[in-house]
C-alpha cells in the first residue's frame, strides 16, 4: 500500500513539474501560449493575440519603462522588427503599475523612441502571470500554432556590443522553418516584474 501511494505521489509530482520550465514557474516549451485580448496600446488602439493571425511567428516581450535593462533592449527589439517584421511580429507588454510605467508614460516613451512595435499595458497583470514572466525584459517566441518554442533572454549579453548569440532570432528562424531551436530556454536577465502583492485579510 505504501509503495503504491509513494509511486502515485511521484507521478503527481512529476506531472506538476512538467507544467513548468527550467527557469519559468508556469510554462514549459511546447505549452500553448496564453492569449490576450483588448489590451490598450500606446497607439490609442486595443490589441489581441488574434490580431496577429497573419504572422507565422510572434515574439512576446514583457518589458517596461522603468527598468534600465528593458530600456537597453529597445534598440535591439526595433532592429529585430526591421529584419523580421514581414513574417514575425514582436509585441511588448508592460504590467507594472508604478507611475513611471503608466500608459501615459509608456505613450511618451513610444513616441520619443519611435517604437516600430506595439507597446501594450495590462493593468490586471494577468497576462504576465499567465506566462510566468518574472523579469523585464523577458522574451517568449511562439510558432505558427502559437506554442512556446523559446523563452528567456533575448541574447547572451545585456551589453549589445558583447552579445554574440541572439537566442530569440535563432528561435524565430527555426520556427519559420517549422523546426525547434537549439536553445529552448534561458534565464531572463533584468528587473523583477512589479507584481502587486495580494494582501488578504486575516
Amino acid at each position: 500500500m505504501f509503495r503504491a501511494t509513494a509511486a502515485c505521489a511521484v507521478i503527481v509530482c512529476g506531472a506538476s513539474l512538467a507544467t513548468a520550465g527550467e527557469f519559468n514557474p508556469t510554462l514549459s516549451v511546447g505549452s500553448k501560449a496564453p492569449a490576450w485580448s483588448k489590451l490598450p496600446g500606446t497607439d490609442g488602439k486595443t490589441h489581441s493575440l488574434d490580431d496577429l493571425k497573419s504572422k507565422d511567428v510572434v515574439v512576446v516581450v514583457f518589458t517596461c519603462n522603468s527598468c534600465p535593462y528593458a530600456r537597453d533592449y529597445e534598440g535591439r527589439m526595433m532592429d529585430f522588427v526591421k529584419k523580421h517584421g514581414d513574417k514575425a511580429a514582436l509585441v511588448a507588454i508592460n504590467v507594472n503599475k508604478v507611475a513611471e510605467d503608466s500608459l501615459e508614460k509608456m505613450t511618451e516613451r513610444a513616441k520619443e523612441k519611435a517604437f516600430n512595435y506595439p507597446y501594450l499595458f495590462d493593468e490586471t497583470q494577468k497576462i504576465a502571470k499567465d506566462y510566468g514572466a518574472t523579469s523585464t525584459p523577458e522574451f517568449f517566441v511562439l510558432n505558427k500554432d502559437r506554442e512556446v518554442v523559446y523563452m528567456g533572454a533575448m541574447d547572451d549579453n545585456t551589453d549589445a556590443s558583447k552579445a554574440k548569440v541572439s537566442y530569440v532570432e535563432e528561435a524565430v528562424v527555426a520556427a519559420l522553418k517549422g523546426q525547434s531551436p537549439k536553445t529552448k530556454e534561458t534565464a531572463a536577465v533584468g528587473c523583477l516584474v512589479r507584481y502587486v502583492k495580494d494582501r488578504k485579510k486575516k
